[in-house]
Formats: C-alpha cells, sequence, structure tokens
C-alpha cells in the first residue's frame, strides 16, 4: 500500500488491483493536488478507510478477493461515510442500480478519461463541503429532510440515502411544486457542465424513490419531456400512509 501523506490536501482512497491503473490515477490525482492512498484489494481498502479517514473512495468493482459491491457494504457498515465512486467496466443498470443500493454516490465507466474522474471527485468533495443553515428542514408529503444534520426521514423513520441521493433529494425539495429539467438537476448535483452518462438522473431518480416509498410516483412525478416535479403536498398523502 503507497501512502502519500499531507494534512492540508483532500485525501482520496484510490482501490484498484490493476498495477498501472493504480499508479496513472494516484500520480494523476497527486498533480492535481490530492493527497492519495492506494489499496490492491477489498481487505486492504476496508483496513485503509478504517485506519485513515479519507474524503472520497475511487472503488474499482473487480477486485481480487471482495469485489467493490462488497467492499461498499462493508464500508458502509462500518460507518464509514466518505462519497464512492465507483470504477467499473459493467455498464448494466441493474449494476449500477445495485452499487447505489449499497451506498455508492456516482459511477465511472472503464475506459475512462482522467479529467471526468477528477471532476466527478471534486463534485463530490463540493457536496460535501457546503455549509448548510442551522437547523433548516425541508418537507414534502411524508418525506421530510435536514439540510444540517444530512438526515433523511419516510414517515418519521430514519432512510439511510448516499451523499449524491441526498444532493438530489435536497434540490428536489427546494424547488417544489415547480418542474426541474434534467439539465437543471446535472449542474445542481453534478455541477456545471458535467457531461456525465444520459441516464445518470434517471437512475438516481429511481432507487430515490424506491428509498422514498414512492412507488406510484406521486411525490416525483415525471413530466415527460420536461423534467421533474416535486408535490409539496402529494395527493393522497396521509399522516398514516
Amino acid at each position: 500500500m503507497n501512502v502519500t501523506v499531507s494534512a492540508q490536501q483532500p485525501r482520496v482512497l484510490v482501490v484498484e488491483d490493476e498495477a498501472s491503473i493504480a499508479s496513472m490515477l494516484a500520480m494523476a490525482l497527486q498533480f492535481l493536488g490530492f493527497d492519495v492512498v492506494t489499496a490492491g484489494t477489498g481487505e486492504e481498502a476496508v483496513s485503509a478507510a478504517a485506519g485513515r479517514a479519507a474524503d472520497v473512495i475511487l472503488l474499482d468493482v473487480g477486485l481480487p478477493d471482495l469485489d467493490g459491491f462488497e467492499v461498499c457494504r462493508r464500508l458502509r457498515a462500518a460507518r464509514v461515510d466518505a462519497p464512492v465512486l465507483f470504477l467499473t467496466a459493467r455498464d448494466a443498470v441493474e449494476d449500477k442500480i445495485r452499487g447505489l443500493a449499497l451506498g455508492g454516490d456516482d459511477y465511472v465507466t472503464k475506459p475512462f478519461d482522467i479529467n471526468e474522474v477528477a471532476a466527478r471527485v471534486n463534485a463530490l468533495l463540493r457536496r460535501g463541503r457546503v455549509a448548510e443553515p442551522a437547523g433548516r428542514r425541508l418537507r414534502a408529503g411524508w418525506v421530510e429532510l435536514d439540510a444540517d444534520t444530512h438526515e433523511v426521514w419516510r414517515h418519521g423513520r430514519p432512510v439511510q440515502v448516499s451523499a449524491t441521493e441526498f444532493a438530489l433529494l435536497r434540490f428536489l425539495l427546494e424547488n417544489p411544486d415547480r418542474v426541474v429539467s434534467r439539465g437543471q438537476i446535472l449542474d445542481a448535483v453534478w455541477s456545471c457542465g458535467f457531461q456525465g452518462e444520459s441516464g445518470i438522473v434517471e437512475t438516481y431518480i429511481y432507487y430515490l424513490r424506491r428509498k422514498l416509498g414512492d412507488t406510484d410516483q406521486s411525490l416525483i412525478r415525471t413530466v415527460r419531456g420536461a423534467g421533474y416535479l416535486v408535490r409539496a403536498a402529494p395527493a393522497g398523502d396521509t399522516a398514516s400512509r
């Protein structure tokens, strides 16, 4: 395991078993001003994340011992809440949804451009650094969000969401009864000018609905050809729901 120590630079844990890719990522990120820690196996990754706090984790899905999904599950079970950016050759929607379900925040499909990786790392860092007004709560229907503590409730019960899911839900709740376009969501959640995969917004909306129990899409509505709309008081919402 290679460790570059810095007290002030944001720390990125790169988990990649292919030495050439790990070295390329580490060198590029160090050049861009990041403190980089590398791990070549899933077990090393879990140990490194538990022992030294990382600001962002780049996690390869195809590791030789534990796959990246299992690593992410163990990290979240151990209350490691650093944003996870999956590096994967798998582009099936089912794999991406699985990664989000386990607490991942974003994904890049191999082969990737280092500039895209750096942009997504910076976007994840910005999401974690945004200062929120103390005690600010947002509500819509049976969902409540605390912008200060980063907690989410569904019918009064806590819901575990990733950093990206939180940012997406917060943006939607900040714009109740207003249609927001996919482009506006990309700018707000994935940073201005983000050129991600075409389905990333749809993928996150899909999984957020599942976590919030919005199976009939009465809370987060799809407005065909326009975007998404959150109803402040969804039809049929009741306290006992």
